[in-house]
């Protein structure tokens, strides 16, 4: 089971390994692309707090970028422990969005801009949240490892766009702090200068 799967690119791969997979999303749009990219795969419209599944049911649950969207994670945890047979695998991928970190000559405003955009999300801090949420959740031999990826490229000052918006529009900071934050950015990426670290977690746990 691929829980939010999106245009199902993971579904399809994960056919290729010789895995029936079935993607779950609760956005009917993404489902109608997924199904006319892969129309051999199977897709379910569905939330990852409540899934069309009967209970031990699965060998395989992932979610990748999902939990900082969901209100109740730890009810995701226990729908997919029902569905999942025993001795089955779940691994957990996301970022912890409280945790961004950007090179900036205004690190107060920095911190910020990163906690209000993160404040807006259903559980930003899903997670560093991992592991409680699976061993509460009934999971045995969790492991967590948490991957730092660091962008440098110019390209990336959309997210620092996306970043800065939803915390203007918040209220969290004034336009011409978000216009002037910004245009450091921008300097940065004009000079080489632009570093932004993203932390992303791994968790695995048997069922």
């Amino acid at each position: 089971m691929d829980i939010g799967c999106g245009a199902g690119r993971a579904v399809s791969e994960l056919a290729g390994h010789g895995v029936h997979a079935v993607g779950a999303d609760p956005d009917p749009r993404m489902l109608a692309a997924a199904r006319k990219r892969w129309p051999r795969a199977e897709f379910r419209q569905a939330g990852a707090e409540d899934l069309p599944f009967a209970d031990a049911s699965l060998d395989g649950y992932r979610a990748d970028k999902v939990f900082h969207l969901l209100r109740k994670p730890g009810r995701a945890v226990q729908e997919a422990r029902r569905i999942l047979r025993p001795g089955a695998r779940i691994v957990l991928v996301g970022q912890d969005w409280d945790a961004i970190m950007i090179d900036s000559d205004d690190a107060k405003l920095t911190r910020t801009i990163v906690r209000a955009r993160a404040d807006l999300l259903a559980a930003p801090r899903a997670g560093r949240q991992y592991r409680s949420l699976l061993l509460d959740g009934g999971f045995d031999d969790v492991t967590v490892k948490v991957h730092t990826s660091v962008f440098t490229d110019p390209a990336m000052l959309s997210l620092l766009t996306r970043l800065t918006e939803p915390a203007r529009s918040s209220g969290a900071v004034g336009r011409d702090q978000a216009d002037r934050w910004l245009a450091e950015q921008s300097r940065r990426a004009a000079t080489g200068h632009l570093l932004i670290a993203l932390p992303f977690f791994v968790a695995a746990a048997s069922a």
